[in-house]
Formats: C-alpha cells, sequence, structure tokens
C-alpha cells in the first residue's frame, strides 16, 4: 500500500486511539525559569504528578487492562527514578521528552543534540529502554528534528498539528523519514487546567466536564472520520481526583467503541510504518 497518510487499522478497527501522558513535573517550571526551584508552593504544585498522580493514573489504566505511552523529561527520571520504573512495570511506553523539557524554538543545532541525547541516557539508565517515540517540549519542532531523531534510531514524532492520521514526516536528508503522530491543543490537558500564578495560565481553570465534553466530541469525530485520536495530559493537572474520573469517562468511551483501536503511540508507529507510506515532505514558508 501506498499513500499519505495511514488509514487502515489493524484488528478489523476504523480508527485508532491512543493515552499520552508528559510527565513534566518540575521540569516545565525550571526548564525556563530556574530561579523557581526556591518557590516551594510551585514545586509541590509540580511533584503532585509524579507523587501522587502517576499512582492514581496507574491504577485506572490497569483496572481498564489499557496500555499508554508516558513522555517523561530525564530530569524526572532522575528525580523519580522509582516512579518512572513502576510506569514501565505497569506495562506502559515510555518516550522522550526531552532533558529539562528544554524549548526548541531558539536552540542551535549542538544545544539540540545535546538535549536528545542527555534524555536517551537518561531513560537508558534509569527505565532500562531506549526509547523510539519522541515529543518536544511544548510541542515545537525545529525543521531539522526529524533528521536528528532518525540519526538516533528513533521511530517516530508527535509534536506536529497538520493531519487527523499519522503519516512518514521526510527527514529531508535522503529517502530517510520518521512517523508523525499529529496532536493538537484541543485535546491536551494544559489549557483545561494549568494555572500557577506568574508562571502558566491566566487563571481561568476549567471544569472536568468541560475537558470532558470536549474530548468526548473529538474522539467521536475523529473515530468517525477514520482517524486518529491522541489525548495528552499530564499528571500533575489530570492526576487529580475529579479530573481524573473525567479522564476515565473518556477511556471508558473509547473501549466502548466497537470499532476504535487502542495501543500505545509505539504501536501506532510501528502500525502506519508496515503501510509503505510516501513521506511527505514539509518546507519552511518563505518570508
Amino acid at each position: 500500500m501506498s499513500g499519505s497518510y495511514c488509514t487502515v487499522w489493524p484488528e478489523g478497527a476504523s480508527a485508532a486511539a491512543a493515552f499520552c501522558f508528559d510527565l513534566d513535573a518540575e521540569s516545565a517550571v525550571l526548564s525556563f525559569a530556574p530561579q523557581a526551584a526556591s518557590r516551594m508552593s510551585v514545586m509541590s504544585h509540580q511533584s503532585y504528578g509524579p507523587v501522587t498522580g502517576v499512582p492514581r493514573l496507574l491504577d485506572m489504566l490497569e483496572k481498564h487492562e489499557v496500555a499508554a505511552t508516558f513522555f517523561v523529561p530525564g530530569y524526572t527520571a532522575h528525580r523519580y527514578p522509582d516512579v518512572v520504573r513502576a510506569i514501565v512495570a505497569g506495562g506502559h511506553e515510555i518516550a522522550h521528552h526531552g532533558y529539562l523539557h528544554e524549548p526548541l524554538g531558539d536552540a542551535d543545532e549542538a544545544s539540540e543534540i545535546r538535549y536528545l541525547e542527555r534524555g536517551i541516557e537518561a531513560l537508558q539508565e534509569v527505565a532500562g529502554i531506549t526509547p523510539v517515540g519522541y515529543r518536544a517540549p511544548m510541542w515545537e519542532l525545529n525543521y531539522r528534528s526529524a533528521a536528528l531523531l532518525h540519526e538516533r534510531g528513533f521511530l517516530y514524532d508527535s509534536s506536529l498539528m497538520d493531519a487527523d492520521n499519522p503519516y512518514e514526516l521526510a527527514t529531508g536528508r535522503g529517502d530517510d523519514s520518521i512517523v508523525e503522530i499529529p496532536i493538537h491543543w484541543a485535546l491536551d490537558d494544559w489549557e483545561q487546567y494549568c494555572f500557577v500564578p506568574e508562571l502558566f495560565g491566566n487563571g481561568i481553570i476549567e471544569s472536568p466536564a468541560k475537558a470532558r465534553e470536549m474530548w468526548s466530541l473529538e474522539l467521536a469525530a475523529t473515530a468517525s472520520a477514520g482517524g486518529c485520536f491522541v489525548l495528552t495530559a499530564h499528571p500533575f493537572l489530570s492526576g487529580r481526583p475529579s479530573r481524573a474520573a473525567a479522564l476515565e469517562l473518556i477511556v471508558e468511551e473509547a473501549l466502548a467503541a466497537p470499532d476504535v483501536w487502542i495501543a500505545t503511540m509505539g504501536e501506532i508507529a510501528r502500525h502506519t510504518r508496515s503501510q509503505g507510506l510516501t513521506p511527505r515532505v514539509l518546507t519552511q514558508p518563505e518570508v
């Protein structure tokens, strides 16, 4: 088969769904505001994720026998090794999310390589795995990133927003490509829940009922369109009780859908690679 996008799903399914967790913890703050390390309450807000949120979410996923993908910064792995090992022990995928959640927008190539390699080393050391998946912090990928990922053995990225279905993303170097599994801000709990004075958000913290309604509508529409529903949550946000309960309802909706294949991002990427898709070339616009 050839084409631009993955539209054929396994197990007789007509759509796919993945549940992802970005285990940022303190790194999401320290990457741009290292001085906040002295703000104990702010740090406790972030550490809620690995300390309290992850155990609750792992219990929920185990209850429903759903395997998820956790994108883990290397700093988080070093700071919370037992939590990361518990995720692995639960049968979930560990993927790369920078070292200190470093933004790539202004990073030069040498810095981006350093972030990649430091993060790989941390996950190897703590989790005993070499990640095949990557997600750029703040979903800010560079035009060179695909090539850097391919050179380091990555199978897929999940940072771009231009499609409803996975595809092969050309690296710009020969015929090489990586799988791209698209995401979107509307399927991210950060925009719904995240508020830290002087750091994140505008003070509006949405109800889990509103978030659940948004995600439920998108799940149904994506399934109808034969696409790939990718929900991104942060344990320091969606690990809190009412939010975890709302997330569980979305998991249950996906499980109840007879034609939705629920898989880890790695499984979706491997299936996409098996389709023999023609890589897409994305070029930087001229200004």
